[in-house]
């Protein structure tokens, strides 16, 4: 049962909690979005009348003032991972997107949960007309705050499997099958993984295809294999060395970032391993610094460019039509083979 204190007015999270749904959920229903399951509508309809909730519709009333811009939000709280290639290429590719409309794009970093409050007013205020959000953690819950303010968001990867905001992604456990099937074909078989921060899908997707390569090959995956990165060179190099440590027949590692590559070719180099000789190395992302290292790397890339115009535009047309259902993109990627595999 949920109780409020007489006299208050009733609240989107009531409602959800009546309902036994999320926030999301229930602004979905109430904007007539599609991809609702009717049992889910009829709970939340029956939890609206029960409570008499009544939605706030200040923010459709301004519907015909746009702001000619879009907000692309980074919510990465470690100040390090700006400097890394990701981040720049992103929002390189996105204003190339916008780059033949009249939309102005504003970069903003949201890392607290006071700059979540303070940036979903800003944009509720009429400023932004959408949000592109990245780097979105697990337990983010800006989607969801965007969303129930009736703003049009679109995320740069997911946050689970179950991901209820429209997203672009790229195929990411598909992209780490085909590097370790790569490497399994040129006859490695102790391959370790440098993985991204656990925390985050897109890392979760490529070690999930690390493991399925290797079970498909006959191979039990091994935990002494697996080694936690946070996208970074200076963890790729940490993280490889403890795979050295705990395993020095390895033969193969497989890094889910071409940063972290990097790393890894230099750990190798510290403990006196050759690449590819002695050990093959791949990243992921495909970012110019593939072509800089020695040896060049062997990697996935992943289509930002394309990411970048999808993303663009699905919050185009999310805009335009705001009862539009969420949609979710996944991406196709490819395995480009250079020197280091």
């Amino acid at each position: 049962m949920v109780k409020r204190r007489p006299g208050t007015t009733p609240t989107l999270e009531e409602v959800a909690a009546l309902a036994g749904v999320g926030r999301g959920t229930v602004s979905r229903v109430i904007n007539n979005a599609t991809g609702v399951k009717e049992s889910t509508r009829r709970a939340v309809q029956q939890a609206i009348a029960e409570l008499g909730y009544v939605p706030n519709l200040a923010a459709r009333s301004l519907a015909g003032r746009r702001a000619d811009a879009v907000a692309l939000a980074i919510t990465e709280k470690d100040w390090r991972k700006f400097g890394e290639p990701f981040f720049s290429e992103v929002v390189r590719a996105v204003g190339d997107a916008l780059a033949d409309t009249s939309v102005q794009l504003l970069l903003t970093l949201v890392r607290s949960d006071a700059e979540r409050t303070r940036f979903v007013e800003y944009a509720r205020g009429g400023r932004v007309d959408g949000v592109l959000l990245m780097s979105v953690h697990a337990e983010d819950p800006l989607p969801d705050m965007l969303a129930d303010a009736g703003l049009p968001t679109v995320l740069l990867g997911r946050r689970s499997g179950e991901e209820q905001v429209t997203y672009v992604d790229a195929d990411n456990a598909g992209g780490a099958r085909d590097a370790v099937a790569h490497l399994l074909r040129g006859g490695r078989r102790a391959i370790g993984t440098v993985t991204g921060p656990l925390d985050m899908y897109v890392a979760q997707s490529r070690l999930r295809g690390y493991r399925e390569a290797l079970t498909r090959a006959g191979i039990e995956p091994r935990a002494a294999w697996e080694a936690e990165g946070d996208f970074t060179e200076e963890s790729g190099y940490r993280a490889t060395a403890e795979l050295l440590a705990r395993d020095p027949g390895l033969d193969a590692v497989f890094a889910a970032s071409d940063t972290m590559a990097a790393g890894a070719l230099t750990a190798l180099g510290a403990a006196g391993r050759r690449v590819p000789d002695d050990v093959a190395v791949i990243g992921f992302d495909d970012f110019r610094l593939a072509q800089d290292t020695a040896p060049r790397l062997t990697t996935v890339r992943q289509p930002l460019e394309e990411i970048g115009r999808t993303m663009v535009r699905l919050l185009l047309e999310e805009m335009e039509q705001p009862e539009v259902a969420w949609r979710h993109v996944i991406l196709r990627t490819r395995l480009v083979v250079r020197d280091s595999a």
